[in-house]
């Protein structure tokens, strides 16, 4: 890892500018070698061990349809590491500016041809914090382009006060979506960020993202994902308990989760 260019003014400049950050690659192909094989064990041995409301698949029918799983660091010695211990954390606290407070760790994939696309959203709208500063880091674990889903963002639309209007989606593991999304400066805006193994992004809470679905007939869509909170910001923490009830009830009443 460059540790020059992961921590530099420039980082953080361009953070404060587009409201996210593309490092192209974080980790050496031996590095990826090694986080791919601890995925590939733990889709193989791991995943049985965590509860069902952990799992999330794009079939329920199929349970090698895998499309996210949350909490990794719980059940890996080497996830914990990579999200308590490692370089992302350390770029979360420098472009935060404030110390980050590790929270979540997923695994992301797009199945090849039945990916669905990632709803326009901003992440702050689930987290309920005061104030809303957080980062969500993305880690590609195999090439990403258009054709399988890359993550395209609004450049500075972390700047905008508040949240934009958001409502219930059917797309599992992105509950809210965006009601007004798609305007000339949204359009404007776009940067899709394709790369390698390797290629790392980090985003605001606030930053408007989204991806499209995985068109590929042969290539998945893995990637890890990292959320840490700022240590100044605060949880709402009633109304994120009653989010969350709302939520789990309707996906179950729906039998998909």
């Amino acid at each position: 890892m460059n540790q020059d260019l992961t921590l530099s003014a420039t980082l953080n400049s361009d953070f404060d500018r587009d409201g996210f950050v593309a490092i192209n690659p974080l980790f050496t192909p031996e590095e990826m070698t090694a986080i791919n094989a601890e995925v590939a064990w733990f889709l193989k041995e791991g995943v049985s061990k965590m509860p069902a409301d952990r799992v999330y698949l794009e079939d329920r029918d199929d349970p090698t349809s895998i499309k996210q799983l949350q909490k990794l660091f719980e059940y890996s010695p080497f996830f914990h590491s990579m999200m308590f211990d490692g370089p992302i954390r350390r770029i979360a606290s420098a472009v935060m500016g404030d110390e980050a407070v590790p929270v979540n760790m997923q695994f992301f994939n797009k199945p090849a041809g039945i990916g669905q696309p990632t709803p326009p959203h901003q992440d702050g709208y689930y987290f309920h914090l005061d104030p809303p500063l957080a980062v969500t880091g993305w880690l590609a674990l195999e090439p990403v382009d258009e054709e399988n889903g890359c993550i395209h963002y609004v450049g500075g639309s972390h700047r905008g006060d508040g949240f934009r209007p958001h409502g219930f989606t059917s797309v599992l593991g992105f509950s809210q979506g965006m009601t007004d999304f798609g305007t000339d400066e949204d359009k404007a805006g776009t940067v899709a960020c394709p790369g390698g193994p390797g290629t790392f992004l980090m985003h605001h809470a606030k930053t408007i993202h989204w991806a499209g679905p995985n068109s590929s007939p042969t290539r998945s869509r893995r990637a890890l994902g990292f959320i840490y909170y700022a240590a100044r910001a605060k949880v709402d923490v009633a109304a994120k308990e009653t989010y969350q009830m709302t939520l789990d009830a309707r996906l179950k009443s729906e039998a998909r989760i």
